[in-house]
């Protein structure tokens, strides 16, 4: 069964019980773990821990099953029921499979250089569009960052989507240009690939 079909999510009202609830299966090969709160989802990339107790929402394991529920009084409700569920799908793909953000470097002025700091966790930026002074994006969380030059291209990679998805944005970002004319000064880094799988 494909990680597609796998981790599928359905979605039940008993509006006769005024319960909402979403539910999707658990795929082979990740474990997941409620404690309070608090779910850890365990795969082959690695291990993931989240607390959504901010959330108010019942969150359970049952017959290799997640089940997210939560009283239903109004369309908020159901709202936020479905963010979880997402956050925790996207927690239980992320161990399975990763994620991969893919930035391309632009530049039709001045050359840039970009390099990786992992010891302060930073990006800098170099000679963009000609500034002498470095610009910085900071990387967030346990994420890889892969710089090819020749390609132009920047990888940004981890089994965590929050923290690949605003590394990336942080990237793309730190080159926003003011007070120029964007249709003359494309230099940049920009997001061309969205959360393809690592494997």
């Amino acid at each position: 069964m494909s990680t597609e079909v796998a981790i599928k999510v359905f979605e039940y009202a008993k509006k006769e019980e005024g319960v909402v609830y979403r539910t999707f299966k658990i795929p082979e090969g990740v474990e997941v773990e409620v404690i309070g709160s608090r779910v850890r989802v365990t795969g082959p990339l690695g291990t993931l821990e989240k607390d959504f107790g901010h959330a108010k929402v019942d969150i359970r394991v049952e017959d290799g099953r997640v089940v997210v529920s939560r009283r239903y009084r109004r369309k908020f409700d159901r709202a936020i029921v479905g963010t979880i569920t997402s956050k925790i799908k996207n927690m239980v793909i992320g161990v399975l499979r990763g994620y991969v953000y893919e930035l391309r470097i632009v530049w039709t002025h001045f050359p840039m250089d970009v390099k990786v700091d992992k010891e302060r966790g930073v990006v800098y930026i170099e000679k963009f569009i000609g500034e002498t002074v470095p610009r910085v994006a900071k990387i967030i969380g346990n994420v890889e960052i892969e710089v090819d030059k020749n390609e132009g291209r920047i990888l940004v990679k981890g089994i965590d989507l929050d923290e690949v998805s605003q590394t990336a944005a942080n990237i793309q970002l730190a080159t926003k240009i003011k007070d120029r004319d964007p249709r003359k000064f494309l230099d940049g880094i920009y997001i061309s690939v969205r959360g393809a799988p690592m494997r």
